[in-house]
């Protein structure tokens, strides 16, 4: 298939010729890394006690890899996550017990910051797919 061909084709379905495939994260724990992403919904395409690979809406995978070396409580995650209700996400992770920010606002995004894995911080955004498929 021709690359034109690609674009015009996915033109049709409204949704961007290209994505993000992957991002990667290093964590001392894999399992309980692998278990807070699960809990905030992203899919489990794979796991190891080394590796895990996990699905975020639109196909990106969120590649989970063991260091032995110590994470700084309080590194920004490389990455944020983009949720459709702010204000539920928050809701919903304070009452599973996650730490959580109080909501900013930004000017493109409402946000809020999550305590991740060995002291991640995960910014959470509000969407600003304005309803498009993504």
């Amino acid at each position: 298939m021709q690359v034109q061909d690609t674009i015009a084709k996915h033109q049709q379905d409204n949704r961007p010729p290209v994505a993000i495939g992957h991002v990667r994260l290093v964590v001392t724990d894999v399992p309980k890394a692998t278990e807070f992403f699960l809990k905030l919904g992203l899919r489990h395409i794979t796991q190891s006690d080394e590796f895990a690979v996990l699905e975020l809406r639109g196909g990106t995978h969120l590649v989970i890899r063991k260091t032995s070396e110590s994470i700084s409580s309080g590194t920004n995650a490389p990455f944020d996550l983009m949720v459709d209700d702010i204000l539920a996400a928050r809701q919903t992770f304070t009452d599973w017990g996650l730490t959580a920010s109080e909501i900013t606002i930004g000017r493109v995004h409402e946000s809020f910051v999550l305590t991740g894995p060995d002291g991640y911080l995960i910014t959470i955004t509000s969407s600003h797919t304005g309803g498009r498929i993504v």
